[in-house]
């Protein structure tokens, strides 16, 4: 009895165990940044904004936040999963890496922007 009882643990236990790594291995390693990947992440925006793409963005319309990411999942190889996105009022802007030392951030086209639909989200309201 001790021994099903054992056996049945065991199983449940493994079970829990690949399911963790399985949930690390296929969706938080390529989404979520390590360490010395977030550190590449926070250039990356300092360099997007000392650009001179940015500077125009940044004269026409409203910025309301900049965010970077990283999609290891979307192919390429290193530096080109990473990205930045400039939010404005009117659209996003993405920004990537112009060549393999990323020396320059460079406009990567535009996307839909939920602040030309709805309000800013900040200040909070009561």
């Amino acid at each position: 009895m001790k021994n099903k009882i054992l056996l049945v643990l065991l199983i449940i236990s493994l079970g829990v165990n690949f399911y963790i790594f399985g949930k690390w291995f296929l969706t938080e390693q390529r989404y979520e940044p390590s360490s010395e990947e977030k550190v590449i992440l926070s250039e990356m925006v300092q360099k997007t904004v000392e650009s001179e793409e940015y500077k125009k963005i940044a004269e026409k319309e409203n910025i309301i936040a900049i965010d970077a990411n990283m999609d290891k999942s979307k192919g390429g190889i290193f530096p080109y999963y990473f990205g930045v996105s400039v939010r404005t009022d009117i659209q996003t802007y993405l920004f990537a890496c112009s060549n393999e030392q990323c020396s320059e951030m460079e406009s990567a086209g535009t996307t839909y922007s939920r602040y030309k639909e709805e309000e800013p989200r900040i200040p909070f309201k009561k």
